[in-house]
């Protein structure tokens, strides 16, 4: 296998004497190496825009957003999906985390696992992937067999495929009706592209899911009001929210936050005095976008 043509894999010039600097060098050079990452993904902007919507059009017809990758892109791209359940009080089947070898290599390198395309195509299966789905491979190559059939399997089903990677020209690119390039660049630890091409394809991953919820109303201003009260800090953090935006003490949040379960809700209720399930139907009518809910609710008191 020739390795030559791929960027994750050439050597960095930068950093070929880095076995002989100090500590503190050492992590001044890979901190100047990290400066490259956001420059790479601001170049692919658009592109990662376009997914988005493409995302939040899925989203809207009950379609899944799902990662698919082996190694640390796999892990990422589980991570990112995890992460959106507590953030944004999604259902867990709706942003899905595929990893090659399975769970097992969340914590273990399972060598062969990323060759295997017969196994991408079945975890696919196992999850019922559809033409009303989005899936994104992700890998720094651009090239793994296993992430590469996942696509082509997709491809076949109609559904509308994207991927992440960090090389130019690969077979994933070609594949991929999104391809986000974010060239970062030969890693400091030549090949080790758990650093800067792994940085950035977080970087990517967090705009793909938090643009995505921003867009479906899992968002009012800047604030999580999706957020799931299940543990002590979220709790804290949906009565913080909820007294935020209305004004009401800690006290009259909580109460609130009990009575409607969801800060969202506990924040329609005290700003437009609708009660009980008045609440959860015109969050409902307006597909979850609070602004939306509050305006229509303003505007019938006015008519009152």
């Amino acid at each position: 296998m020739n390795l030559n043509h791929i960027l994750t894999e050439k050597r960095n010039p930068q950093t070929l004497n880095i076995d002989e600097l100090s500590s503190l060098e050492i992590v001044k050079k890979i901190n100047e190496e990290d400066h490259q990452v956001p420059h790479a993904i601001n170049k692919v902007l658009p592109v990662i825009a376009l997914l988005v919507d493409e995302i939040v059009s899925a989203f809207k017809q009950g379609g899944r957003l799902i990662y698919i990758g082996a190694g640390t892109s796999g892990r990422l791209g589980v991570l990112d999906a995890s992460e959106c359940v507590p953030t944004f009080g999604t259902p867990a089947e709706q942003v899905i985390g595929i990893i090659a070898g399975g769970d097992k290599a969340l914590r273990h390198a399972l060598e062969g696992a990323e060759d295997n395309k017969e196994k991408a195509i079945e975890d696919l299966k196992a999850i019922n992937l559809s033409n009303k789905d989005i899936l994104v491979g992700i890998a720094a190559s651009g090239r793994t067999p296993y992430t590469l059939s996942a696509l082509g399997y997709a491809n076949s089903l109609g559904a509308v495929t994207g991927c992440v990677v960090n090389s130019p020209q690969s077979a994933m690119e070609q594949e991929a009706k999104y391809a986000i390039v974010a060239e970062s660049g030969p890693e400091v630890v030549t090949g080790s592209t758990r650093m800067k091409a792994g940085t950035a394809q977080k970087l990517v991953l967090n705009m793909l899911t938090t643009a995505s919820m921003i867009q479906i109303g899992k968002v009012y201003s800047n604030l999580m009001v999706d957020v799931q009260p299940t543990n002590d800090k979220l709790v804290q953090r949906a009565k913080n929210i909820i007294a935020e935006l209305t004004g009401v003490s800690p006290e009259e949040a909580a109460e609130s936050l009990q009575t409607y379960k969801t800060p969202k809700a506990a924040i329609l209720a005290l700003l437009t005095s609708t009660e009980g399930d008045d609440v959860h139907r015109l969050l409902d009518k307006h597909d979850g976008h609070l602004k939306k809910a509050i305006g229509e609710a303003m505007e019938q008191q006015i008519k009152d």
